[in-house]
């Protein structure tokens, strides 16, 4: 299907890219920014700001609807979590986000690196809050709970997309698995402290009726921040988009998402897990 026109955006241009790739390289780090051929990517780096991808650029899964490379990761790298606060501090993040590929090879899923990472992030950047979008570490309870006594300001799980196409979209995934890692956070974090946040892509073929249903399923697991964006087909070798979902749509779901009690929802066609994350997690505090 043709891109309808609100999906049109500017290329980012080469200085923007340059100069926040230049930085990256320094660090032999990656952002999942390019790795996962985000549409926001010329807009994010013109202002500075990127989502560090921890653990390499190598998935161990292979998602339908993720660009990211699968196949067999590198070894961890010990300095990357020294050189991922360095970089954010270098680029005068206020708001540092943190995803990484899935690692199904690591006993932990890649747990210590997470917090390892939160960790320098603090110890470089004191003032800055940071943000983790976290793999589903194959379900390991231990795992998770690394990541969450390193305390990030918000631990997002992406809940992806409706249970009735899970299979398709997301093979290795497990619905309820996400959701019960959302559940864990809100339960281990009594004092509030930690904000939880999950997100879902449209146009794989759900209907609006079921993303309802999860979204009020991630409420009643604690979730307090919704992100709702439009699926992007990378390649021909993933799965086809169903519908390019109209602006309007997602103002209505939005809408639909504050009445029912999220505290924080970003909703349109562009919309990804970090978009304005900053911002996002600022509204929490008013």
């Amino acid at each position: 299907m043709k891109r309808p026109s609100w999906l049109v955006i500017p290329a980012p241009t080469e200085n923007d890219l340059d100069r926040i790739q230049s930085l990256l390289d320094k660090g032999r780090l990656h952002s999942v920014c390019e790795s996962a051929h985000c549409p926001n990517i010329g807009e994010c780096f013109a202002n500075k700001t990127c989502t560090f991808m921890i653990l390499g650029d190598v998935c161990t899964r292979n998602c339908a609807f993720c660009a990211v490379a699968h196949g067999h990761p590198a070894k961890v790298d010990p300095e990357e979590p020294g050189m991922v606060g360095q970089t954010a501090r270098q680029l005068g993040l206020k708001h540092v986000v943190v995803t990484s590929v899935t690692r199904d090879d690591l006993s932990d899923g890649g747990a210590g690196q997470f917090a390892a990472t939160i960790q320098a992030i603090r110890k470089q950047n004191p003032q800055a809050t940071v943000e983790v979008l976290v793999p589903d570490f194959g379900g390991k309870e231990s795992s998770l709970q690394q990541v969450i006594d390193a305390a990030p300001d918000v631990l997002n799980h992406n809940i992806e997309t409706v249970p009735r196409i899970y299979s398709t979209v997301r093979p290795g995934a497990v619905f309820e698995r996400s959701l019960h890692l959302l559940k864990t956070v809100a339960l281990a974090d009594a004092g509030q402290s930690i904000a939880t946040k999950s997100g879902l892509m449209l146009g794989l073929g759900e209907s609006l009726d079921e993303v309802v249903e999860v979204m009020r399923g991630l409420l009643e697991v604690g979730c307090r921040i919704l992100t709702l964006g439009q699926y992007l087909r990378p390649s021909p070798q993933h799965h086809p988009v169903v519908e390019y979902v109209h602006p309007d749509v997602f103002e209505l779901l939005a809408e639909r998402g504050r009445e029912l009690g999220f505290r924080e929802v970003v909703a349109g066609p562009l919309v990804r897990s970090s978009y304005h994350a900053a911002e996002s997690y600022a509204n929490l505090q008013t």
